[in-house]
């Protein structure tokens, strides 16, 4: 195992156990979006607070794979202080490396997601693009659901 496979492999464990904006989803969220994964039974419900078109908070429970909480923790590390433009381009930029298959995407996109580019290697596997993807699938989807919609990227 290359020293860049331990390193990745570091960050996913790591993230998977500190959980950045893992907490209780308050009552008054702006939108909520609960979403699963049946093939393994990772689940997220994460809630958004938006003003003035803006998210300006968010959090999120879920249960399931290392990789699933991990990416949603790094997602939530990513987001953080971001604009809707700037979310739409990491939004754009994960599901380009998750659907890559694991043959590779540009530099410049994995400096973009930093700790993000870890789930490289997961993309190999289709069983775990779903994992890696459920919560920036659940950020869109209660965005979606507060009014604001990340730009169409496709």
């Amino acid at each position: 195992m290359s020293s860049l496979e331990t390193l990745y492999q570091q960050v996913i464990l790591d993230h998977s156990r500190r959980r950045v904006g893992e907490g209780e989803i308050p009552g008054d969220v702006d939108g909520e979006s609960y979403q699963v994964n049946p093939t393994c039974g990772d689940e997220i419900t994460l809630g958004v607070h938006v003003k003035d078109g803006e998210l300006v908070d968010y959090t999120w429970a879920g249960d399931g794979c290392s990789i699933s909480q991990a990416s949603i923790s790094v997602m939530a590390e990513l987001i953080n202080g971001k604009s809707i433009e700037e979310i739409s381009q990491l939004y754009k930029d994960f599901e380009t490396m998750m659907h890559s298959r694991g043959k590779g995407v540009p530099d410049e996109l994995l400096d973009r997601l930093e700790d993000g580019a870890a789930f490289e290697g997961t993309a190999k596997f289709p069983n775990r693009i779903k994992c890696s993807l459920l919560g920036w699938y659940a950020l869109k989807d209660a965005l979606v659901k507060a009014g604001v919609a990340l730009e169409d990227q496709q």
